[in-house]
C-alpha cells in the first residue's frame, strides 16, 4: 500500500537504512504481471496501483496461522477468496510536487475481458476469478502441484486487475504493489498501532469486530484491521471505508515519524519482515531507491480523492456501485495533470461520417457505439472488426475537415486519445474500440435489468457520496472519518 512506500521513503532519509538496502530490496516477491507492452506514463510521472487482497492464505495458498487469524477477525482459511478490496492509484509526478490518489471503489461494476464466463463483474473480483479460471486449466492440463497452481494463479489475478483498473481509469500504469490482508495486521503492529478518529461511535461486533467510541484514539493492530474493514453500518457503506483506508495510510506515515520505528533495530528488523512477507512488487521495482528519491523531496502534500459513483443498484442479487466510465476517465486525467479534450459549451451538429473497428471490446459494442452516435447527429459509417494496423487501445484518428467532431467524440467517450490521419479520408473519424473500452451510461440504450436497490429506514435510496478530496501531508495530520 502506500503506506509502504510512504514508510520506505522516511526509512530511506535515515543513516541507518543504508546498512539495510541490500537486504530490504533482496527480500521481496517481484511479479511480472504488468507486461512489456501496455502503455507507460511519460516525462519522469509515475502511476502506482496499491492492492490490498483479501485472503486468508500466505504466497504458497497455505492457510494463516490459527493465531493471525484469530486477530484478524475475519474466520478461518476456508473464508473469503481473492478480493481486491483495496485500490488506491496514485500519481507522483515527476517535480513529486504533490502526490494524488484515487481509492476505487471495490464494488464498483466494470466491464471486463479475459476472464471466461465473465463480461461485466464488481472490480474487486478481477483478481480472485482470473485466478480461479487459470488455476482450473492449468489442473485440466495435468498440474497437480499446490504451490504452482497458486503461484500461477495468482500471477494471472494480478494481471486481470491490473487490466480492470487500468481500462476504467484510462490511464497507463507503470508500478504495482500488493499487500494481503494480514499485512495491515502486521503493518499496524510494527510500528506500535495507530492514532484515528472518528466521527461516530461504531458498533460492527457481527462482521469486521469494529467497537470503537467517536473521537480521536490509539488502535492496536487488530483494532486497526477492523477499522479499515467495517463497511456495516457506515453512512456510505464502501465509501466511507475507502475514507478509513486513507486514513490508515495518512496514521501510519505518520507514527513511522513520531514513533521510535526507524531508530530501533528490533522495530526496524519488523518492518522488512512485514514488507516482505506480506508484499508483492511488480518487476523491475527497486522499492529502496524509488523511496529514497521521493524521500529526498521532503513533505509531500498529499490528496485523496474517491471515483465518483453514479448511483447503488443490485444486480443478480449482489450490491453494485453503476460508474460512468467515460466521467471517470475525464476526472482522474484531469487529476493527473493530463491532457483532457475541452468541452465546448455551445457544440455544433456534427457533419463527420464515423467508422468504428472493434479490435477487443464486448461484442456488438461498435453497432450500439454506431446507433448512439447517428442519434446524435454523426453520420453512419462502416462498422467491422480490425485489425493490426489498428493498434489494441481505443482511440480516433479523423480525416481533413473533421478535426472539431473527433476532439468532440473524444471527450464523449471519456478522453480517447485523437490525431489526423492522412489515411482516413476527408470529413469521417475512424474509432478503434480496444479491450479497454467502456461504453458510456449516457450512450448505452439500455440499462442492466435490476432488482430494487437496497432503500434507508426511511426508505429512500441512499445517495452515494463520495466525499470531499481529503488533503494532508505524509506523515501530518490525521483526518476524522466516519
Amino acid at each position: 500500500m502506500l503506506v509502504a512506500t510512504t514508510a520506505t521513503a522516511v526509512l530511506a532519509g535515515t543513516g541507518l537504512a543504508w546498512s539495510v538496502e541490500r537486504d530490504f530490496d533482496s527480500g521481496f516477491t517481484h511479479s511480472t504481471a504488468l507486461g512489456t507492452d501496455a502503455p507507460r506514463s511519460v516525462g519522469g510521472a509515475v502511476n502506482i496501483l496499491l492492492i490490498g487482497l483479501d485472503t486468508r492464505k500466505d504466497l504458497d495458498g497455505n492457510d494463516l496461522p490459527r493465531e493471525v487469524l484469530e486477530q484478524l477477525h475475519a474466520g478461518d482459511g476456508t473464508e473469503g477468496g481473492y478480493n481486491a478490496n483495496s485500490l488506491i492509484l496514485l500519481r507522483i509526478p515527476a517535480d513529486k510536487s504533490k502526490v494524488v490518489a484515487f481509492s476505487i471503489p471495490r464494488d464498483d461494476y466494470v466491464t471486463v475481458t479475459g476472464i471466461p464466463g465473465y463480461q461485466q463483474i464488481k472490480i474487486k473480483e478481477a483478481y480472485g476469478l482470473k485466478k480461479a479460471a487459470v488455476q482450473a486449466k492449468l489442473i485440466e492440463q495435468g498440474e497437480k502441484d499446490p504451490v504452482v497452481l497458486e503461484r500461477r494463479g495468482r500471477e494471472a489475478g494480478r494481471a486481470s486487475i491490473v487490466t480492470a483498473v487500468r481500462d476504467l481509469v484510462g490511464v497507463p500504469i507503470d508500478r504495482f504493489a500488493e499487500i494481503s490482508l494480514a499485512g495491515f495486521y502486521d503493518l499496524a503492529t510494527a510500528v506500535g498501532g495507530v492514532d484515528v478518529c472518528l466521527e461516530h461511535a461504531v458498533d460492527d461486533s457481527e462482521f469486521s469486530g469494529a467497537i470503537f467510541p467517536a473521537g480521536r484514539q490509539h488502535l492496536d493492530g487488530s483494532q486497526a484491521l477492523a477499522f479499515v474493514r467495517q463497511r456495516h453500518g457506515l453512512l456510505n457503506g464502501d465509501l466511507d471505508r475507502t475514507h478509513r483506508q486513507q486514513a490508515f495510510l495518512t496514521s501510519v506515515a505518520k507514527s513511522l515519524r513520531d514513533s521510535g520505528t526507524l531508530t530501533n533495530l528490533s522495530r526496524l528488523a519488523e518492518l522488512m519482515n512485514v514488507a516482505h512477507r506480506d508484499m508483492v512488487l511488480s518487476d523491475g521495482w527497486n522499492l529502496f531507491d524509488f523511496a529514497r528519491d521521493l524521500g529526498s523531496a521532503g513533505s509531500v502534500p498529499v490528496e485523496f480523492h474517491t471515483l465518483p459513483v453514479v448511483r447503488y443498484d443490485v444486480i443478480d442479487g449482489q450490491d453494485v456501485n453503476i460508474v460512468d466510465p467515460a466521467a471517470i476517465k475525464r476526472e482522474v486525467r484531469a487529476a493527473f495533470g493530463q491532457e483532457v479534450p475541452t468541452i465546448t459549451t455551445t457544440a455544433p451538429t456534427p457533419t463527420s461520417v464515423v467508422d468504428i473497428h472493434n479490435v477487443g471490446a464486448l461484442p456488438g459494442q461498435a453497432a450500439t457505439l454506431s446507433v448512439a452516435l447517428t442519434n446524435r447527429g454523426y453520420g453512419a459509417g462502416l462498422i467491422g472488426d480490425g485489425d493490426s494496423s489498428d493498434g489494441p487501445y481505443s482511440a480516433l484518428t479523423y480525416g481533413l475537415g473533421a478535426a472539431d467532431d473527433a476532439r468532440a467524440l473524444a471527450e464523449m467517450l471519456g478522453g480517447l486519445p485523437f490525431s489526423a490521419s492522412p489515411s482516413v479520408a476527408d470529413g469521417r473519424i475512424e474509432v478503434v474500440l480496444g479491450a479497454d473500452f467502456t461504453l458510456p451510461l449516457e450512450l448505452s440504450p439500455t440499462t442492466p435489468t435490476t432488482t430494487a436497490p437496497p432503500t434507508t429506514a426511511a426508505g429512500s435510496v441512499p445517495v452515494p457520496d463520495a466525499g470531499k478530496p481529503v488533503s494532508t501531508t505524509i506523515g501530518d495530520t490525521i483526518p476524522c472519518v466516519n
